[in-house]
């Protein structure tokens, strides 16, 4: 499995990917929202691409499908019940459907809602594995649930499913925020080390070339997945002083994400 990154550059600060078969040079395109640079990509890379995967609904990750299905013919695939948000959904995948790129490349599906309630992730199963995670993981953090989504199944969805990924499965995300989060994270865990030390190397970075992290580096870095952290939960507790001595897990992510809106 070959993996491009294509760093929009917009005011978004989106990354479109291109996953592609080393064998046939078919490639499917994730959220290609630059479809110029997509396109671009694809062809200097001597890459068809035959199919689109749209993690989610919102126009920063379907606005491209048009333009590269008028060059390409490529298929459209979205989570079932996206079909009515989406033009052109040709195919409509639910958990545990896999989409096949050529020869060697298959990517699970899984239903991840949180940030919307028709959110896909896609897992490859390979000796590196890796997460598209759209806007549901982020680098050093987690997607809003603003416009149709819901926290309760955002939390679900780290916990359940996302926590529970290898540990070296790459995290590759719709959008780069990882400067942003880190702040975040430093602000809710000051002695957090492995943050201390990655924000200085991101710092006013070059996002085509930021790194990929790993879902181990995210156990170490994202606020969102150290739920039982007692700096997290000491810190949490001075803006919520009515938190109980223990809180659980879901009461502490609902806090965070909740500050983080404001962040």
């Amino acid at each position: 499995m070959i993996v491009e990154r294509i760093w929009t550059g917009n005011s978004l600060r989106n990354f479109n990917y291109l996953v592609a078969c080393p064998d046939t040079g078919e490639a499917l395109a994730i959220d290609p929202l630059d479809h110029e640079k997509t396109l671009a990509t694809a062809k200097v890379k001597g890459w068809q691409i035959t199919q689109i995967l749209n993690t989610h609904e919102h126009h920063d990750h379907i606005g491209g499908n048009a333009a590269v299905v008028a060059v390409t013919g490529a298929k459209v695939i979205a989570h079932h019940r996206a079909a009515r948000l989406i033009p052109g959904v040709d195919r409509g995948v639910q958990a545990g459907d896999v989409i096949k790129v050529g020869k060697r490349v298959e990517l699970e599906c899984m239903d991840t809602p949180g940030h919307t309630m028709c959110h896909i992730c896609l897992r490859s199963h390979t000796d590196e594995p890796a997460l598209f995670s759209g806007d549901t993981l982020f680098n050093a953090g987690a997607g809003n649930v603003h416009n149709g989504g819901d926290v309760n199944e955002l939390f679900a969805t780290f916990v359940n499913q996302l926590g529970r990924l290898p540990a070296n499965t790459k995290i590759y995300p719709g959008h780069d925020y990882i400067e942003n989060n880190l702040r975040f994270t430093l602000a809710r865990e000051p002695d957090n080390a492995a943050a201390q030390d990655l924000l200085p190397k991101v710092t006013g970075h070059d996002p085509a070339k930021s790194i990929v992290t790993t879902l181990a580096d995210e156990q170490r870095i994202n606020t969102f997945m150290r739920l039982d952290s007692p700096g997290v939960v000491a810190r949490l507790r001075e803006d919520f002083p009515e938190l109980p001595a223990q809180p659980d897990a879901k009461t502490v992510f609902t806090k965070l994400r909740e500050l983080r809106n404001k962040w």
